[in-house]
């Protein structure tokens, strides 16, 4: 059976999240990052290792150039260091594209699935079914709890490790949203899970619940 959870990238021409929406999805829930916690965390990820990292360079440049070795060595230390540097490369990257990815991202929680948009120079959406969610999780570290703001973290069954993991992050008023997935998640396996012999006259779907 093909697979429920789909990665699409598309063309400038689809850039509005609500484009993607089925006839009569119903959108329960859209929003963004919080500018400023997201840049603020783009920043500060991996910073500490290229601030190590271009610190540990730095002296060897500086001894190379204090020695005079580096007049001899011109061809090869500059080279040498371009790549040796990549951490930190990678790090001014991410920093420089904060804003823009900033601009990019999306969320939106429907009645269906969630749909995650992010990209730097392009968009890429990400369509995930309930039905294909193995768990919800909620985490607010120590910046998050400063600028009030959260991530939600899905599981994805069936996957591979590196497509299992999907995330809303950086939002405001996260305990709300993760909630509201939560609930729908647990009614759309309820629904599924609930003994037929159990169930009610009339199955109102995401309402059903258990009776003992």
């Amino acid at each position: 059976m093909e697979s429920k959870y789909m990665l699409n990238q598309y063309g400038s021409s689809t850039n509005n999240i609500t484009d993607l929406l089925m006839d009569e999805e119903e959108i329960l829930w859209k929003g963004k990052p919080k500018k400023k916690a997201f840049i603020l965390n783009k920043v500060l990820n991996l910073f500490p290792v290229a601030f190590i990292w271009l610190i540990f360079d730095g002296f060897f440049i500086a001894m190379l150039i204090l020695t005079g070795g580096i007049k001899t060595m011109f061809w090869f230390v500059i080279p040498f260091f371009a790549i040796h540097l990549i951490p930190v490369w990678i790090w001014l990257a991410n920093a420089l594209g904060a804003s823009k990815r900033w601009k990019n991202t999306e969320y939106a929680v429907t009645d269906k699935r969630i749909i995650l948009r992010n990209g730097l120079f392009g968009y890429h959406y990400q369509s995930i079914n309930y039905v294909d969610i193995e768990k919800v999780n909620m985490q607010v570290g120590l910046i998050d709890r400063i600028l009030k703001v959260g991530d939600i973290k899905i599981v994805l069954s069936g996957k591979s490790d590196s497509n299992r993991d999907a995330a809303i992050i950086d939002i405001e008023q996260p305990f709300d949203v993760y909630k509201k997935i939560q609930k729908i998640v647990i009614d759309i396996q309820t629904d599924i899970h609930y003994p037929n012999v159990l169930r009610p006259g009339e199955n109102h779907g995401y309402q059903t619940k258990y009776k003992g």
